[in-house]
């Protein structure tokens, strides 16, 4: 949404955070169902929430980010979201893998100052495609979290607030 908004009004916005994502039409981002649908699979067969598998890396250190992802979800006990609905899950599905199915915007014309963080072994939306959307714009900045998965953000939460607080500030 983020990168279609800076194309379609770009005075809305005056800096862009990109995370766990990558261009239209990037490499295996129209098999997001695929993965999803398979380790949602897998997590039922090992009795484990589907984000250790959809969000984490399977090391040591993703593992107990996992963990601990999962326990700070459960701190919140008023309030909370409600479960997503399945067709609503469905239709987000649809809408990203239609988005990995496009063709790449030409986003060389965005000039704002854009960060883009992912892990390096995200397997939702690859890494791969983090790194090709950085290179498409032209005041960009990458981060990749070492041992992350598409959540790095929430797995290096303090490391990502940090540099995002000053991305925003600089």
């Amino acid at each position: 949404m983020a990168q279609a908004i800076v194309q379609l009004e770009p005075n809305l916005v005056r800096k862009i955070i990109l995370a766990g994502t990558g261009p239209a039409g990037g490499t295996g981002i129209d098999r997001v169902t695929f993965v999803t649908i398979f380790d949602m699979i897998r997590a039922a067969l090992t009795i484990r929430d589907p984000m250790n598998y959809l969000f984490f890396t399977q090391s040591p250190n993703g593992k107990k980010a996992a963990r601990e992802f999962l326990q700070r979800l459960k701190e919140r006990t008023n309030d909370r979201d409600k479960p997503i609905a399945l067709g609503a899950f469905s239709q987000q599905l649809k809408a990203v893998r239609a988005f990995g199915l496009e063709r790449p915007a030409d986003l060389s014309r965005v000039r704002h100052p854009v960060l883009v963080v992912n892990g390096d072994h995200d397997r939702m939306v690859p890494t791969s495609n983090s790194v090709d959307l950085a290179r498409r714009f032209p005041n960009a900045e990458l981060v990749l979290y070492e041992d992350g998965g598409h959540t790095a953000i929430f797995q290096y939460h303090g490391a990502f607030v940090e540099k995002a607080l000053d991305f925003l500030e600089g």
